[in-house]
This record gives C-alpha cells, sequence and structure tokens, in this order.
C-alpha cells in the first residue's frame, strides 16, 4: 500500500488525544475493579478459609504489582492503544501479537457479561426487576454514553466510581471498632491435607482461591489502553496505573480485614452482599441500605470501564489488521471508535443471556491469566533484545519483578483449572477459534510487518493531521 493510502487509512482511524491526564487514568484504573470489592472475591474464603485466602490473596496483590510496575515500564516505551498486544508484538512478533490481543479480549469482551448479571441481580434487589430487558438497558445507556465521547465518558465513570469508593470507605470505617481477630477463623477445619485452624480447608483450597483473589485487582492491566487518548502518555499512563494499584491494595486489605473480622467467616464466606450483611450484622442497618444502593454503584462503573477497555483493545487490534478494519473506524468529530463499542456489546449481551455469571467470570480470568503470562515474558524478552529502548519510567528490579509476574500468573492459571476445569477448556476452546481466524484470515492482511513499521506509520498519519486537529479544538 503506497504512504498516501496508508495516511488516508490511519486519518479515519485516530482517537482524540489529550483528553487523560494521569489521575483520570488513575480513576480508570480503580473502576475497572472496584466491583470487585463488593463482591465475588469472598467465595475465595468458602473455597480456602480466611487463611488460605488470605494467602491466595497476598500471592495474587504481588502478582498484579509485578506485572504494573511491568506494564508501567513498556507502556512509557510503547504508547499505543493496543497496551499488552502492542507489547507482546514487538516483543515476539506479529503472532505473540495476536495471541496476547487474543487472550486480553476474552477477558473484556466476557467480564462485562458477566457483570451485567451481577447487576441485574442488585437491580432485582432494589426495583423488582431482572432479566433480558435489564440487560440490554444497561448496555444501551453505557454503550451510548462512551458514543458521547471519551472525555465526557471518564468524567461520568470517575463520578460513578466515587460512589463506591465511598461505600467501600464508610463501611471500613464503621467496622472497624467491631474487628475480632477470632472472627477470622470461625469455619470449621476439615480432615483436608495440610488443613488447620488457619487453613481449614488444606493446601487445596489456597489453589482453589486463587481466581477469587484476583477478582480484587482483575482487569487494572486495561489502563494502558487508554495511552493514545492520554495527555502524556511516557508519564501519564505509569503515574495513573501505579497509583490505581497502590489504591486497590488499600480498599482490598479493608475488605478482606474488616469484613470477615466484623462478621465472621462463615459468614462473609457465602454471602452474596457481604458489605451488607457485615454491616447489618453489627446493627449499621441505615448504613448497609445506602452501601446496597451504593453497590449497584461499584458494579456499574466496573462494567462501564470495561466497556472502553475492549473498545479501544478491539480499535488497536482492527487498525492493525488482525480484525475485520471495519471495527477501527471513528467518527470524525468525536473521533470514538463506534463500531468497537457496539458489536462487541451486542456480543456481551447475547453471552449474558446465559445467566452463568461465575462461568463467564472464570472464563475472563482464563483469558487473563494467560495475557499476563504474555505481557510479563514481553517485559523481559524487551529489556534483553532492545535494552537501548527508551524507557522513560524503567521497573524497579527489571526482569526480577517480571518473572515474579509470570510465575504467578501460570499459578493463577492453574488455579482456574482447580476451582472450575469447564471454565478452563471453554477458554482454550476460544482460544483455538481465535488462532483458526489469525492464521487462516488476517495473518497475511496485516497493516505492517512489525510492531515498529505500524507505529511508524501511524506516527507519521498523526503528524500529517496534527494542524488540522488543532484548528478544531
Amino acid at each position: 500500500m503506497e504512504t498516501k493510502n496508508h495516511q488516508e487509512y490511519y486519518a479515519k482511524r485516530q482517537l482524540k488525544k489529550g483528553t487523560a491526564g494521569w489521575f483520570l487514568l488513575a480513576g480508570l484504573g480503580v473502576s475497572y475493579v472496584i466491583s470487585g470489592d463488593f463482591a465475588g472475591w469472598n467465595f475465595g474464603i468458602e473455597q480456602a478459609g480466611w487463611g488460605g485466602f488470605a494467602i491466595a490473596a497476598v500471592l495474587m496483590a504481588v502478582m498484579y504489582l509485578t506485572l504494573v510496575l511491568s506494564l508501567a515500564e513498556m507502556s512509557s516505551a510503547i504508547p499505543s492503544a493496543g497496551g499488552g498486544y502492542g507489547f507482546a508484538r514487538q516483543a515476539m512478533g506479529s503472532t505473540a501479537g495476536f495471541m496476547t490481543g487474543l487472550a486480553v479480549l476474552i477477558e473484556y469482551a466476557l467480564a462485562p457479561a458477566a457483570i451485567v448479571i451481577f447487576i441485574g441481580s442488585a437491580f432485582e434487589a432494589l426495583t423488582g426487576f431482572n432479566g433480558i430487558w435489564v440487560y440490554a438497558l444497561f448496555y444501551l445507556v453505557f454503550v451510548g454514553i462512551h458514543l458521547m465521547g471519551v472525555g465526557e465518558a471518564l468524567k461520568i465513570m470517575m463520578v460513578i466510581s466515587g460512589l463506591a469508593v465511598f461505600a467501600i470507605l464508610a463501611t471500613g470505617v464503621a467496622l472497624l471498632s467491631s474487628f475480632d481477630s477470632a472472627n477470622l477463623f470461625n469455619i470449621a477445619v476439615s480432615d483436608a491435607a495440610g488443613s488447620s485452624e488457619f487453613l481449614p480447608l488444606g493446601w487445596y483450597g489456597v489453589w482453589a482461591a486463587l481466581p477469587f483473589a484476583m477478582w480484587l485487582f482483575l482487569a487494572i492491566e486495561g489502563v494502558p489502553l487508554a495511552a493514545e487518548e492520554a495527555k502524556d502518555p511516557a508519564k501519564d499512563v505509569p503515574k495513573g496505573i501505579i497509583g490505581a494499584m497502590l489504591f486497590l491494595l488499600f480498599t482490598a486489605v479493608l475488605v478482606v480485614f474488616l469484613l470477615a473480622g466484623s462478621a465472621g467467616s462463615e459468614m462473609i464466606s457465602k454471602s452474596a452482599v457481604p458489605l451488607v450483611d457485615a454491616l447489618n450484622a453489627n446493627g449499621n442497618h441505615s448504613l448497609a441500605t445506602l452501601v446496597n444502593l451504593l453497590g449497584l454503584a461499584g458494579l456499574i462503573a466496573s462494567f462501564f470501564s470495561i466497556i472502553y477497555g475492549y473498545s479501544r483493545l478491539i480499535f488497536a487490534l482492527s487498525r492493525a489488521g488482525y480484525l475485520p478494519k471495519s471495527l477501527s473506524l471513528t467518527t470524525e468529530k468525536k473521533k470514538v471508535p463506534a463500531r468497537a463499542l457496539i458489536i462487541p456489546g451486542i456480543f456481551g449481551f447475547i453471552v449474558s443471556l446465559s445467566g452463568e455469571g461465575d462461568l463467564i467470570l472464570a472464563m475472563a480470568v482464563v483469558g487473563a491469566t494467560v495475557s499476563y503470562a504474555l505481557i510479563a515474558y514481553s517485559h523481559i524478552v524487551l529489556r534483553i533484545k532492545q535494552p537501548d529502548l527508551e524507557r522513560p519510567y524503567r521497573t524497579p528490579g527489571g526482569i526480577i519483578t517480571s518473572g515474579i509476574a509470570l510465575a504467578l500468573s501460570l499459578i493463577a492459571l492453574t488455579g482456574v483449572y482447580a476451582f472450575d476445569p469447564r471454565a478452563f477448556f471453554y477458554t482454550m476452546a476460544l482460544f483455538a477459534v481465535g488462532a483458526v481466524y489469525y492464521f487462516v484470515f488476517s495473518k497475511n492482511n496485516l497493516m505492517a510487518h512489525s510492531a515498529q513499521e505500524e507505529f511508524e506509520m501511524l506516527a507519521q498519519a498523526q503528524a500529517e493531521l496534527e494542524p488540522a486537529y488543532q484548528k478544531i479544538t
């Protein structure tokens, strides 16, 4: 394809630059994850007891922290809307890039379908309504808000996330005086191998609890997907993702300790609304009612932000030629990838009709863990093969840090199999379908032979468009 045609191609596939600073990106990272603090993680206590879940949570916190530090470096050096896909492609080539992008896509396409099922349950508790029309309403409203433009969408997301964060902090303050360490260990000791008061369900339970521990941090890796819309990607994305991770570590400690420590691990392990039940158990009924309402805001925040994430990933994969190229077309004024928002939204809505929220979520976790392993390995390869690559931010510990992320992500992947083998095999089937699509169709239709070539063509097109863009803005 001639240079002029390349420029015309990329001119129709531009996101709105300079929209998000580091604080908004940190808010995006918190928003991706915040629903996990409200529910889901606590079922890991049922698998492992509080002590076993605490071990699983520490392991997953280390995995996410080391992964985030690795992502911060790569996103400062390679700011691309493709996030992990772009890093893997530059490190390992087109096939590895696609498989990494596919893994993230499985996570981000399935997670909203699972979350909207949980939203339906929360909505039913408040209004009495649930089902197909509720799922359709939430997809229509929040995809529609994203179509208004990224600036407007991210500001609305910050407000919703702020309400959810307030609910968690208020719950923590209310339960602090009721904390009793004895409540953490009130689950009966089983006869499982290695069982004790601290590990009532033995070491196998720790393994099976890993996917639930991931729910405290799942999807934070999506912050780099906003790189092309950041004000200063090299500085804002690392600060945003690290800031979000540190805040989420704080909220994770808050809910894991205070809920079980105030209401008892036995009750919290089976609760569909653990914050609400813990408050009610300690006589905070008015706050429990408010938190029940704001819990819906937490689910909406994650639902809303992950829709943003999948649209930017699909935009990048489509622009590169991995997916149908029409999916990366952006609207003329708002520079929004409309088709990358709408078509996966229809797919997610159809998936949500199964009602199998737990299974869908477990499949999303399989996609996530595969992507984490590939992203962490990409960091190692880039450090070895491209030591002179300009890195405005450098990961503390270098490849040792990303090596820890790689090892723990592979362990977490096996944890999904320990919990639900169906989720593991169903997701592997999706990978097989994606691989066939790549080798049969997209491999020979890529816009560029390498990530570097793609970035150079994109940069050239952006330079050509910059004067016109400045006049508009």
